[in-house]
């Protein structure tokens, strides 16, 4: 395989470490008729013992998705010899995810995100959620702990509250720099990401839930009724049941949604 060096504009490490590999499959547990998806195979250290798996399950496809052209390449080659595989040269921050699915099976997506990215790629994921049967990422530690934060926590926060509205995420262990080339100068986590079937809580209006969470969280110092008051006034705290003196990181997914939808509906009235 051509060598290609790690890009630091790319914010690109490159996982080494086979004992890693195994466990990153043992948690994947590849299936007869995954449709697998690969966010940046890289040197394919994932990609090929992937590979083997699905060639002996019969997997239905295999979509990898790569940004860096100076690793296409090597995934062609393999792109030739396993007609399930499929090499998709784009920016997994631009890709719409709803074309890889071809009929009733859900993706599985996998992948050792680059840290520049991780947080907006999370939040461009959550648009297919329901095309989405889990996701196991490899991430910055810092961005897994915000993932699986509860409300009183310091990690707690816009990311928290999104993804948990939307899934159920766990950590499964973690990993040390020296597994990379480069080392990265932070640990790094793996996570299990499990898009609800059926959700816990729904907002009425989506789009004013996600602003009003990103509203509260811009300013996640000032109380509630600083930080929210172009959207909430005395009046609705009370309705609310809902302290204004809280901060955003004291609200469970929950109470966001119920704000958001009890906005929502004096504006239908």
């Amino acid at each position: 395989m051509p060598y290609s060096f790690p890009k630091k504009s790319l914010g690109q490490h490159f996982l080494v470490d086979q004992t890693v590999v195994d466990r990153l499959l043992h948690c994947l547990q590849p299936r007869t008729g995954d449709h697998l998806v690969e966010i940046g195979p890289g040197r394919c250290a994932l990609t090929k013992p992937l590979l083997q798996h699905l060639r002996e399950l019969s997997a239905i496809q295999f979509d990898v998705i790569e940004f860096d052209r100076d690793l296409i390449e090597p995934l062609i080659v393999l792109q030739k010899t396993n007609p399930f595989f499929k090499v998709h040269e784009a920016d997994a921050l631009d890709f719409d995810f709803s074309v890889l699915k071809k009929d009733t099976h859900l993706l599985r997506i996998v992948g050792n995100l680059p840290y520049n990215i991780s947080t907006p790629l999370l939040f461009h994921l959550l648009q297919w959620a329901d095309s989405i049967q889990d996701m196991l990422f490899m991430l910055q530690k810092e961005v897994v702990d915000r993932l699986v934060a509860p409300p009183d926590s310091e990690h707690y926060g816009r990311l928290s509250v999104m993804m948990q509205y939307h899934s159920a995420a766990t950590r499964l262990f973690d990993v040390p720099p020296a597994a990379f080339n480069p080392p990265p100068k932070v640990m790094s986590s793996v996570v299990y990401i499990k898009p609800h079937v059926v959700l816990p809580v729904v907002a009425n209006d989506y789009r004013h839930f996600f602003e009003l969470v990103k509203l509260a969280f811009n300013q996640r110092r000032k109380t509630l009724r600083n930080s929210l008051k172009t959207m909430v006034n005395d009046d609705d705290w009370a309705k609310l049941a809902i302290s204004p003196q809280c901060r955003a990181e004291n609200l469970s997914v929950a109470d966001f949604v119920k704000m958001s939808n009890h906005y929502v509906h004096l504006c239908d009235r």
